[in-house]
């Protein structure tokens, strides 16, 4: 609902007084990260093999195009997988807990930054920390502040190496995703991890745009809030289930590997996929969540005078794009 009230905000406004917009087109999208984008690097990487066809669609861990499809499809561009780094169940390090030999999120960077030099006119993307706390299941005592120092670690890579426009995509509630919510403990567990995951970050970004050049301009995408309104209100969205996924498996088993099944769920009202993917509905969402915290916001020129009703319906739009970023 509430993109369409901001297209409608946007028009009005443009009927009522002249505006002027700030835009930046991007030349190119660079992803790193996990799963959650991963556009079908570990399915080549395994012949075809991880995630299994046709449970999953086209190499991705999902039942149609992710969220960053969707988001190259917005700014009028082609995601290009010679761009996109990210490998399913890479973590932030240099550990990958589906398939050891495959890149974690360090080799990732460095994989990029050693063989190019950053177009400062691309947008750079990066999203990664659930294998990190996933890695539990294996014997590891994961800590947020090593995840988040990557993360950092990550960022500033790219910026050295010219980047400009950088990303950072924080973690949904993990205490919520179906391989933990049948669980009070586990859920307890993964959503300390998360909670604790995403305000180190918060507070880490802050502290890096202070650092870097006034120039530098770090994205910080809040998915968290999006699943906790979708969850909270699920019907607003078109969603039935947000508990369960329309497909099952045990994640303290199987890391990545998913047996083929037949699909007996309408994959466009749940929320998850699999115990831990979305759906494509879902990325649809978080599609839409990143352009617009990427879009301009209308300005009016300053020789437009402003009324009562002027005023009030920019600030109401104003408000809205707020509320939809954050």
């Amino acid at each position: 609902m509430q993109p369409q009230i901001l297209t409608t905000g946007f028009l009005l406004l443009s009927l009522i007084f002249p505006l002027k917009v700030l835009a930046k087109d991007y030349d190119n999208i660079y992803v790193f990260g996990d799963s959650f984008s991963d556009t079908g690097n570990v399915f080549n990487a395994t012949n075809g093999i991880i995630p299994p066809s046709p449970t999953y669609s086209n190499g991705r861990f999902s039942n149609g195009p992710i969220w960053v499809n969707y988001l190259a499809s917005d700014l009028g561009l082609t995601l290009n997988l010679k761009n996109n780094f990210a490998f399913g169940g890479a973590t932030t390090g240099t550990k990958n807990i589906g398939l050891p030999s495959l890149p974690g999120l360090q080799q990732q960077i460095n994989s990029f930054v050693s063989a190019q030099t950053a177009d400062p006119n691309t947008l750079y993307i990066i999203w990664a920390g659930t294998n990190d706390y996933l890695s539990y299941f294996f014997g590891d005592d994961p800590k947020p502040t090593n995840t988040v120092g990557n993360l950092s670690a990550a960022l500033t890579s790219l910026v050295a190496d010219g980047a400009r426009d950088i990303m950072v995509v924080n973690l949904p509630d993990l205490g919520k995703l179906p391989f933990a919510n049948f669980d009070s403990q586990r859920s307890n567990l993964f959503n300390t991890f998360s909670s604790i995951h995403n305000s180190s970050l918060n507070t880490t970004l802050k502290s890096l745009r202070q650092q870097l050049s006034p120039d530098i301009n770090i994205i910080e995408l809040n998915v968290n809030s999006l699943f906790d309104r979708v969850i909270a209100a699920p019907k607003e969205f078109g969603f039935i289930n947000v508990t369960n996924s329309c497909i099952s498996k045990d994640l303290s088993v199987v890391p990545i590997d998913v047996p083929t099944q037949q699909v007996l769920c309408n994959p466009e009202e749940f929320l998850f996929w699999d115990d831990v993917h979305p759906t494509t509905t879902t990325y649809k969402l978080i599609g839409e969540l990143a352009f617009s915290a990427l879009e301009p916001v209308p300005v009016p020129e300053p020789s437009a005078g402003l009324g009562m009703l002027e005023y009030s319906v920019l600030s109401a739009v104003l408000l809205l794009k707020r509320k939809v970023i954050n």
